[in-house]
């Protein structure tokens, strides 16, 4: 009989000091070899239950716990200490930058095996399997500070890996990863599968997890509903209400009127032809004409608008731009590249690619090797830092990393104070930022209080504060589920139709096809394509080879002969024909 290796009863716990427990009434059993995905909102309770699971709750995060958890058949009453846990379950954080720390790549890799008294030959065996399982080979004398962030969420996973835990558990272990790099660490998933004893993973992507054997989606602390992804996943409507984007084929079955429980793209086009629906005629054509401003919402048919107005004027010119980390090769290398008032840019590539040193040129983050970057027709070197800065906003990927104030409203203020603005001045622009990201009446809040998705939406509000005319984010949708993704999107989107230019660094293919006007893509350090979103897309195997993927919706519009950007310009392209 195949006996669960992780049993969770009537599991209740409590923050110290919340007002309500964060998990309440958990029963799960993790049968040995099973993959298991949880999924759910913001706040949901997924983080607490993987921290539940190898003990670090409570003995390092105080509450109360209530309930039974039994890990490996140990009772209550004999559970192990956490280092004991440790080689049972092995735990990547969702904050994966917090359980790195080592000098080296090889180091951080063999931290757990030198604290398990691994023999060195042993210990070297094991670390250069888990690096080269997650394609961090060659990578070992690399300060994990040099990495990017994709590639220090790989690493966490080789840490954790090459202790050669029973069960693994990763908390959102993709947030980071470019697209075949997700689709990589599924693959691992389901190797792994073979090898250990169970894998629970948290994700808020659903295309990818439909290799899972269950799912568990939760709501408020609570197991809601669970059962084998072609379960959960064919209602779309309930998924998103739970915070998790649904498929995009269900969303189209959805919406042309058909049953939602074929779930892959090639299931779903074969139930929407043999239904009867058929791409209507000129439809490509139509949508090619259509303005590339317009929503890709809109539907394809419309008279075309007039196109971008190329001779805009250029806020940024980059030429010839080299940047070098030390006497590393270039991790910017020979990039020339101009961006026009009022666009919406989005910068692509594989991790490590070089997008981040890039963008960090636009506000003197970084001083050009070699090359020059012009923002508003002057050189970034001859800029003083804080007027580039007022100019040129910077949200950083974890909005962490800039936040520090006491208050919500301190926060916000403290550019536009620093850059000599009076009291009324700094009142009125704070209040605007407020209420243009959805803060007003939080003034007096902790920022550390706020959510995840909340605390970006404070990283936005207090760059606007200071009025920039150029607005730069870093993967700004990271950490969030579907709702809040979607809000501080459509709050990008609202700045840039107000005349602001964006430039977004984005593994999210769907953000791209969904929100921006360009898209351009680098590969080692490089930029190897740059065009408007639909010709980007025009060309899967170019995608593939810069491992990237086009997102869901349009391989889906690629069934039907379609270079579609959202299930809704699929949707309108279609029509049903009778027999």
């Amino acid at each position: 009989m195949n006996q669960p290796i992780l049993t969770l009863s009537d599991l209740r716990f409590t923050y110290r000091d919340a007002p309500q427990p964060a998990l309440d009434q958990i029963d799960y059993r993790h049968r040995r070899g099973e993959f298991t995905v949880i999924v759910g909102e913001t706040g949901a309770g997924k983080s607490t239950l993987c921290r539940c699971l190898n003990g670090l709750i409570p003995s390092f995060t105080k509450g109360r716990l209530e309930g039974s958890l039994q890990v490996a058949g140990h009772r209550d009453s004999e559970r192990p200490q956490v280092y004991e846990l440790a080689r049972i379950v092995g735990l990547v954080f969702q904050d994966f930058e917090a359980q790195l720390f080592s000098t080296n790549v090889e180091l951080e890799t063999a931290f757990a095996l030198e604290n398990f008294a691994v023999e060195r030959d042993r210990m070297k065996t094991r670390v250069e399997r888990a690096l080269n399982r997650v394609g961090l080979s060659g990578f070992e004398q690399r300060d994990p500070a040099s990495l990017s962030g994709g590639e220090k969420q790989r690493l966490a996973i080789a840490s954790v890996l090459a202790g050669s835990p029973s069960v693994v558990v990763m908390d959102e272990p993709t947030t980071d990863l470019d697209p075949v790099g997700k689709r990589d660490i599924f693959k691992l998933a389901q190797f792994l599968r073979n090898e250990i004893e169970g894998i629970i993973l948290v994700e808020h992507e659903t295309e990818h997890v439909l290799s899972a054997d269950r799912i568990l989606l939760m709501h408020e602390g609570r197991i809601v509903q669970e059962g084998p992804p072609g379960e959960i996943l064919a209602d779309p409507r309930n998924v998103e209400r739970h915070g998790v984007r649904p498929l995009q084929t269900t969303v189209l079955l959805s919406e042309l009127g058909l049953e939602t429980d074929a779930l892959t793209i090639e299931d779903a086009a074969v139930r929407i032809r043999s239904a009867g629906w058929r791409v209507k005629k000129f439809a490509q054509e139509s949508l090619e004409g259509a303005r590339r401003r317009e929503p890709p919402c809109d539907p394809p048919g419309e008279p075309p608008h007039e196109p971008l107005d190329d001779s805009r004027q250029s806020v940024v010119h980059i030429e010839n731009l080299v940047f070098r980390y030390g006497e590393a090769p270039p991790a910017v290398d020979g990039v020339s590249l101009d961006i026009a008032a009022g666009e919406f840019v989005a910068l692509v590539g594989q991790n490590g690619c070089g997008k981040t040193t890039l963008a960090k040129h636009l506000n003197g983050l970084h001083v050009p090797t070699e090359g020059e970057v012009r923002v508003l027709g002057e050189s970034t070197t001859d800029w003083t830092l804080p007027e580039l800065g007022r100019s040129v906003g910077y949200v950083f990927q974890n909005p962490d990393h800039q936040i520090f104030a006491n208050t919500v409203r301190d926060e916000v203020a403290f550019g536009a104070r620093n850059y000599g603005l009076s009291e009324e001045e700094v009142a009125e622009k704070v209040d605007a930022a407020l209420a243009e990201t959805g803060l007003s009446g939080r003034d007096l809040e902790d920022p550390f209080n706020l959510t995840r998705g909340e605390r970006q939406q404070l990283a936005v509000a207090s760059v606007l504060a200071t009025d920039p005319g150029i607005l730069v984010l870093d993967e700004p949708t990271t950490g969030l589920d579907y709702h809040g993704q979607v809000a501080i999107l459509n709050l990008v989107r609202r700045l840039n139709e107000s005349g602001r230019t964006v430039v977004m660094i984005t593994h999210s293919m769907w953000v791209v096809a969904e929100y921006a006007d360009r898209c351009v893509i680098m590969s080692g350090g490089r930029v190897v394509q740059d065009g408007d979103v639909r010709t980007c897309f025009s060309n899967p195997e170019l995608l593939e080879s810069l491992y990237l993927e086009a997102p869901e919706a349009v391989r889906l519009g690629y069934e039907f002969g379609l270079v579609a950007r959202s299930v809704k310009e699929i949707a309108d392209c279609l029509e049903r024909v009778e027999e």
